[in-house]
């Protein structure tokens, strides 16, 4: 048997990149292959009572968060009372009951013309888009604009969101409670930009905003009813430009997709 030979420091990294694996949450490097040595039981002393006098130990920034009922109603409660846009924008800055936050860069609010008739929604931030702040500024994001420029639109005619304004560590999936937490946020800011369209880009943001369970290969292509509590909203869930990159024969369906909305806003 001819044994490989063990990749560089360099290689590891380069392969961990790749993989969206680009933040570390620790000070210090831990080698879980080393051997742990046990130490030995401390002796037994007597208990000492701590003066009353003493503080409780302070807890860091994004080490405690509030409970996931809590959060949620918090973030309800804020989006309710963010007036307009900006409003919403620097309250979601402020929010503190995301674990998200606090690992990723910044905030992803927004892109595009809030006055725009159409708005697309997708699931989370990548590397690039917390780098820059803008949603969908990565491969896919250039692949959206190829798909909106196919039907006359672009930057400046649509808006641009994602249901999580926070990217996940190294690209996971966000948790239930993460997109709940979250989820009053984006309906306050569909609910303030107030499109005649809203496009939901894959499964993730099809299922949280549309209330359905079913998959993106079910429900793409049909037409849904978005309520805001204002009014009622035509969408449409279509494939997400990640997805037709891993997966380019599904582009035929997408620009049958796009060929609908199209024709709703030229309506």
């Amino acid at each position: 048997m001819i044994l490989e030979p063990a990749p560089t420091v360099r290689e590891l990294l380069a392969f961990y990149l790749e993989a969206g694996v680009d933040c570390a949450l620790a000070e210090e490097p831990i080698d879980r292959l080393a051997e742990i040595d046990t130490p030995p039981p401390a002796p037994r002393t007597a208990p000492v009572e701590a003066p009353r006098s003493v503080a409780a130990p302070t807890v860091m920034r994004g080490e405690a968060a509030p409970a996931p009922d809590v959060a949620i109603a918090s973030a309800r409660e804020a989006a309710r009372t963010a007036p307009t846009l900006e409003a919403l924008r620097e309250l979601m800055q402020n929010f503190e009951g995301c674990a998200l936050k606090h690992t990723a860069t910044r905030l992803v609010f927004a892109d595009g013309n809030p006055q725009a008739r159409i708005m697309f929604v997708g699931e989370a931030p990548g590397r690039d888009e917390d780098i820059e702040g803008l949603p969908f500024v990565g491969r896919s994001g250039k692949l959206l604009d190829l798909m909106i420029g196919a039907i006359g639109l672009n930057r400046t005619t649509a808006y641009i969101a994602n249901v999580i304004p926070w990217r996940p560590p190294g690209n996971r999936t966000p948790t239930p409670q993460e997109t709940q937490i979250c989820l009053p946020f984006i309906q306050r800011q569909i609910e303030l930009v107030n499109p005649d369209v809203l496009v939901t880009l894959g499964n993730p943001s099809t299922q949280t905003l549309l209330s359905t369970r079913e998959g993106i290969m079910r429900t793409r292509g049909r037409w849904f009813e978005y309520d805001t509590g204002q009014r009622t909203i035509r969408a449409l869930p279509t494939f997400h430009p990640a997805y037709l990159l891993r997966s380019p024969s599904y582009k035929r369906l997408a620009w049958q997709d796009l060929r609908a909305i199209a024709k709703v806003l030229a309506g």
